[in-house]
């Protein structure tokens, strides 16, 4: 009994060494928390004996989708959802008075960026809140659409932000499937009802369909970006969005953002914005994902749902395959 022990012990190590070779993963072994509940930890205090006054740190990081992060042997938070939950956590305490969004994503879908947005104009409209985006590392495309809904944008001085546009990405594996003798056959309704599948080459008549999907999205884009940036023409935005990043100092310079600064310069504008003097900045996590500073990132963001051992997978392995997207594409999770 004993030498089986060993074995099996010893065979549960090298499978999880070899896993961990494989790829950007990531283990974590620890108690199942018994609750998901948003938990508020303090990572600031001005300094005063009574200090009832909150502003609220919010993480929106990673890829925007509207589902829950998969992972091996874990399921995660939807971040959309998330984001809506801190989002009413905020708004439901009376002793915040403003919101910081701490941004570094690529973007993501059409539909993920479009709902945050929304959540926020929403809370905006509500609470009478104001928010400040600040912008750490990555601020693009579905990112920089939700920061468009706040009510200034702070940059860090190395992050990168703009790629203003609409994406889809899409492939064809016909050749490789003639080589090898295999053919496609669809029984359809309609002649357009195969739209975009991978099994034959992009037909003239979809890539008219599918610019005709991505032309209306990338208005609806600007549209969000002339409501946010009021102070950029019309023409010189259509100019900008030709899809290119741009750094902190060259969106200060076209008006994307407001200021370059760090996550502090975001709290104390928003304590501006509010009228507030002294304040404590709360961020809201889920359990065993305390953060010990405004530059930390929560582990439990992404949640352990039921998982001892915790394998993260990048979320472009578990694509659903082609959407549309507002995503600067370089960027792989």
């Amino acid at each position: 009994m004993a030498k089986a022990n060993i074995r099996f012990y010893t065979a549960l190590f090298l499978s999880l060494v070899v896993l961990a070779g494989c790829g950007p993963t990531a283990f974590r072994i620890e108690s199942v928390p018994t609750r998901q509940q948003l938990e508020e930890t303090q990572i600031q205090r001005d300094k005063g004996l009574f200090v009832p006054d909150k502003i609220a740190v919010i993480d929106v990081d990673g890829l925007l989708i509207n589902r829950r992060k998969r992972g091996f042997m874990r399921e995660g938070d939807n971040p959309v959802s998330l984001f809506v939950e801190k989002l009413d956590k905020a708004a439901e305490d009376r002793r915040v008075k403003a919101v910081v969004l701490r941004l570094n994503s690529p973007g993501g879908t059409v539909a993920a960026s479009d709902i945050m947005y929304h959540s926020l104009r929403e809370f905006k409209r509500e609470t009478g809140k104001p928010v400040v985006a600040c912008i750490l590392g990555l601020g693009c495309s579905g990112a920089y659409y939700l920061a468009c809904g706040s009510d200034g944008i702070v940059a860090q001085p190395g992050s990168v932000t703009g790629s203003i546009g609409t994406i889809m990405q899409t492939f064809s594996v016909a050749g490789t499937m003639e080589k090898i003798g295999v053919k496609a056959v669809a029984i359809k309704s309609g002649e357009l009802k195969d739209l975009g599948s991978p099994l034959h080459d992009l037909r003239a008549e979809e890539r008219k369909v599918l610019e005709g999907i991505i032309s209306q999205f990338f208005e609806q884009f600007l549209t969000v970006v002339q409501k946010g940036r009021k102070k950029i023409p019309e023409r010189k935005l259509r100019g900008l969005a030709d899809g290119r990043v741009f750094t902190a100092q060259e969106a200060l310079q076209e008006k994307l953002i407001d200021k370059i600064g760090y996550p502090e310069d975001g709290i104390e504008w928003a304590k501006e914005l509010t009228g507030v003097q002294k304040a404590r900045v709360v961020i809201y996590h889920r359990p065993l994902g305390h953060k010990a500073n405004v530059y930390s990132s929560a582990m439990s963001d992404d949640g352990v749902v039921g998982a001892l051992i915790n394998v993260e997978l990048p979320d472009w392995l578990s694509s659903n395959g082609a959407q549309f997207l507002y995503l600067w594409q370089p960027f792989v999770e």
